[in-house]
């Protein structure tokens, strides 16, 4: 599975690396991203997400419910 997080939907951006002397390389921003497990309790089941630190403060501000059905609905996570 390619590195997206599963909530907000972000990815691997791509950027220079500049030298001293200015000369530019390509490098690539990895997303901060962790597999954590989430209790859903109106289901009674746990839930392995793999969410970018973005996407845990999300979850704490808006709920999982709330977060899940977004993502849903933004298509970063497909249906069960």
């Amino acid at each position: 599975m390619s590195r997206v997080c599963q909530i907000t939907g972000k990815k691997a951006m791509i950027g220079n690396n500049v030298s001293h002397s200015k000369r530019r390389t390509k490098r690539k921003f990895d997303v901060n991203l962790f597999k954590k497990k989430f209790y859903l309790p109106n289901e009674d089941r746990w839930v392995l997400l793999t969410v970018s630190a973005a996407g845990i403060r999300t979850i704490n501000k808006n709920g999982l419910s709330a977060a899940l059905k977004n993502a849903q609905e933004k298509g970063f996570i497909e249906n069960n």
